[in-house]
């Protein structure tokens, strides 16, 4: 029933918000074409027009525009949007990125970023290195920043999961043990000597992925895995979102968050988590913040700060982008991570087998939070190296990057100037 009024909603709005941005660019032209009269009247009159006439219009043309542009910028979608990435430095040239898959399954693909020069791969000699993005809600296109970053002096690959309402409800089911089969899959299609770098939510599985790799001697083991901001033991420093999943019972989050896809949608009768519900939360968490920063794009539109109003349209356009989940991965991961804290108590297992995170003794690991994460909260991604008894010292390494929230750790300026230098290290340093 959930999914069913959301969409109803969504039909509802989607046409008012079409309406508000052709009346939106209709308002500028109005502006624009009185404007034009305003400065011919007065050549004609070889006088300016008094203030009240045509200033008072302008600016109530301009307020107007700009808030049907707010509305018409303030709902969601479901559409992917693209990486988009600019040319990059390797050496003394400048390079194309191409993405292309490498590998595809029916809830996600391994994609290339091969870079080119005059049609010939540059960089393929790189370590090669597999950035694992969040299966929570946002497009893997949230890493942009992370992938632009890495890709200068790194062959770089990304998990790119599809958006559950799209797959065929054929395709059958997609849950935590999946999810950690598709990873190995990805991590043995780079190869051995490829590194791992987990963001978010996926670092328990990348831990896990690592761990099952290890213990069977899998020669495509990675030789670094970093783990970025996430809820390997949420025991620590409880944030809002543990408190939530802790609330509840299961059965609670499968009546009230578990929506079905409706029939219009490749993924018909598929039981989902909405992506929606998850940006919801997300997005109550700071209310305060992103009303304000709606404030401030009102305000950038009336001004025509240009460039204030675009970055903030660049950033809600793809916040706003969000994607289901299958429902199986979705209540396993509440029950497993957030609820019962098998990980941490050497009780997880995959596909019947125990998961023995002491087995990994050739991985180098890294472990990155950020001082002021409210999703993730500080001691819970560092609490993998002590999990993983089988690391001599000189293989483990934690860094708490200050002054930083959850994206902070792997987008903007400290993780570009200050965080990846760190990562760069430990990769050189198990090439």
């Amino acid at each position: 029933m959930i999914y069913e009024l959301y969409q109803a909603q969504a039909d509802l709005v989607d046409p008012l918000r079409l309406a508000a941005r052709t009346g939106s660019t209709a308002l500028k032209h109005v502006r624009n074409s009185a404007g034009s009269f305003s400065r011919a009247l007065s050549g004609w009159l070889a006088a300016p027009v008094p203030w009240p006439s045509f200033m008072a219009l302008d600016l109530g043309l301009r307020h107007a525009s700009a808030a049907l542009d707010v509305f018409a910028h303030g709902g969601t979608t479901h559409d992917r949007p693209s990486f988009g990435l600019d040319p990059v430095t390797v050496g003394d040239d400048r390079v194309e990125v191409r993405e292309e898959p490498a590998l595809r399954a029916p809830f996600g693909t391994l994609l290339h970023f091969r870079k080119e020069l005059d049609g010939e791969t540059i960089g393929a000699e790189q370590p090669k290195v597999l950035v694992v993005a969040p299966l929570s809600g946002h497009f893997p296109t949230l890493l942009r920043h992370t992938v632009e970053v890495l890709l200068a002096e790194h062959d770089v690959f990304i998990t790119d999961w599809h958006n559950a309402r799209d797959v065929p409800l054929a395709e059958g089911p997609f849950g935590f043990d999946d999810h950690v089969a598709h990873l190995i899959a990805f991590i043995e299609a780079l190869g051995p000597r490829s590194h791992v770098v987990a963001v978010c939510q996926p670092t328990v599985q990348a831990l896990v992925a690592v761990a099952v790799m290890a213990e069977a001697g899998n020669p495509c083991t990675p030789r670094s895995l970093t783990l970025m901001a996430g809820p390997i033991d949420t025991r620590a420093n409880p944030t809002k979102v543990n408190q939530l999943a802790k609330s509840r019972p299961i059965t609670w989050f499968e009546e009230k968050m578990i929506g079905v896809v409706p029939r219009r949608y490749p993924g018909s009768g598929r039981r989902v988590y909405p992506g929606f519900l998850q940006l919801s939360a997300f997005m109550s968490m700071n209310l305060d913040r992103h009303l304000l920063a709606q404030i401030k794009y009102l305000g950038a539109l009336v001004t025509e700060d240009h460039p204030s109003a675009e970055n903030h349209r660049r950033f809600y356009d793809e916040y706003l982008a969000v994607m289901d989940l299958p429902a199986e991965f979705y209540l396993e991961t509440v029950q497993r991570i957030f609820q019962d804290h098998t990980l941490p108590l050497g009780e997880l297992s995959w596909r019947g087998q125990t998961v023995r995170l002491d087995a990994i003794d050739d991985t180098f690991l890294l472990t990155i939070e950020g001082e002021r994460d409210d999703i993730c909260g500080l001691g819970q991604t560092a609490a993998a190296l002590d999990l993983c008894a089988g690391l001599r010292p000189a293989f483990k390494r934690h860094h708490m990057q200050t002054a930083v929230g959850h994206y902070g750790v792997f987008s903007g300026r400290r993780w570009e100037q200050e965080i990846y230098p760190l990562l760069r290290e430990v990769i050189q340093f198990r090439a």
